[in-house]
């Protein structure tokens, strides 16, 4: 059989970029190429560095596909894989993690691409042919990015190695994951006391497009909280490229001020707030708390910059068990479950009113609306249930705090 022609290659190649670079195309090739590197890649659980990486194979997957349209194929590492290399070395992981990611990658994207092809059901002579000269450019692309991304990393830990943020990083790290750690040594490397009473927090930003050093403005919330609350000390350590993860440090158990009614400049910056916690291993109890309320938080995909653990201590709980926790909403929201606009106001009014101990002039105030149209709704509901809402209220309102943070279905 002869070989396939050089120029026919070419342009099956250009025809498949332009079809596929685009947004909404490459949107599911992300998914499956992420979600195979995270199967592949043990240390790649965490939600922060799974966003990196994310962001780093978007950019990675358009940068080869624009390469596969030009003749002289030149790789251009774009700076979202150098991010995502900076953050493996902060975070401490070896440089073999950075290599697995991009062979898992490979992998994954070989998969793909041979799936592709079989079902465009080509001519077994020129099918070989594209299979070759992908494996051959995936190859390239891959010596070529790593050997980049490698110096990116040296270079990072070699900066972090002599920098004392790292040392602390190191230390948290030793801390969160149990390690048997020396608190007074601890405590002088992090110049922060261990013993007393902490609250974690985690600072983060949703916005991808964000300009300028990201990790400086979320310290800069950090420290604004630190001072609202009245803090005598306060830790940071940064988990990303967009994330922060906080402790703070107080003399007593004192109450801490309801940070609800301050607005930040930055409207994508959020927080997510831990409890109390006492000694070494109430500093990774409320830290796990703090990281618990961020995952509720973009689950919820709400607007409030704060969410405090103790708000969603037990959605959270629930939503480890996601079957049981989607049969409770249905079993007890059974009549006001839909998605349409009445049914979401039903379930507003009647989480409102049982949080308002069912009280329709407090309710009323909360929902501004008029103590009648309360009563209104909630005879509604009670007529949609099947049964007076006092009679199951805990239920009633364990199912629509679920609700509103997961949603009704799905």
């Amino acid at each position: 059989m002869s070989a396939a022609p050089e120029a026919e290659i070419r342009d099956w190649l250009r025809a498949y970029v332009a079809e596929n670079l685009n947004p909404e195309r490459m949107i599911p090739l992300v998914d499956r190429l992420d979600s195979r590197i995270v199967a592949l890649v043990p240390g790649l659980a965490d939600r922060e560095l799974q966003h990196d990486l994310r962001a780093s194979t978007r950019a990675q997957l358009h940068s080869l596909l624009v390469a596969f349209t030009d003749d002289e194929f030149n790789v251009v590492v774009p700076p979202e894989a150098h991010t995502l290399a900076r953050t493996v070395a902060r975070r401490g992981l070896e440089l073999r993690v950075l290599m697995h990611i991009y062979r898992a990658g490979q992998q994954a994207g070989t998969e793909y691409m041979a799936d592709v092809i079989t079902e465009q059901d080509l001519p077994y002579t020129f099918e070989r042919a594209i299979l070759l000269r992908l494996f051959e450019l995936a190859n390239k692309w891959l010596g070529i990015s790593l050997e980049l991304l490698t110096d990116t990393f040296v270079e990072e830990r070699e900066l972090s190695l002599r920098d004392v943020f790292t040392r602390r990083a190191e230390t948290v790290r030793a801390i969160l994951a149990g390690d048997a750690t020396d608190t007074d040594t601890a405590s002088r490397r992090l110049g922060y006391r261990l013993p007393g009473r902490h609250v974690a927090f985690v600072v983060w930003s949703d916005d991808a497009a964000a300009d300028g050093d990201v990790i400086t403005a979320l310290d800069r919330v950090a420290a604004s909280i630190a001072e609202r609350v009245g803090a005598t000390n306060k830790l940071t350590v940064p988990s990303g490229a967009r994330g922060l993860w906080a402790w703070l440090a107080f003399d007593s158990a004192t109450d801490l001020v309801d940070l609800r009614s301050d607005r930040l400049a930055d409207s994508s910056i959020r927080v997510a707030l831990g409890g109390w916690g006492t000694g070494v291993a109430g500093f990774r109890r409320s830290h796990r708390e703090a990281v618990a309320a961020r995952a509720v938080a973009q689950s919820a995909g709400g607007s409030e910059w704060l969410t405090d653990y103790r708000d969603v201590e037990l959605v959270h709980l629930l939503s480890a068990d996601r079957e049981g926790m989607r049969a409770l909403i249905s079993r007890e929201l059974a009549g006001i479950d839909g998605l349409d606009v009445g049914s979401a106001r039903l379930r507003h009014t009647l989480h409102v009113y049982l949080q308002c101990q069912r009280s329709p002039d407090a309710a009323a105030k909360v929902l501004g609306v008029h103590k009648n149209t309360v009563r209104y709704r909630i005879q509604r509901v009670e007529e949609l249930l099947g049964h007076d809402v006092e009679g199951r209220r805990l239920q009633l309102e364990t199912a629509l705090a679920c609700a509103a943070t997961y949603g009704v279905s799905g």
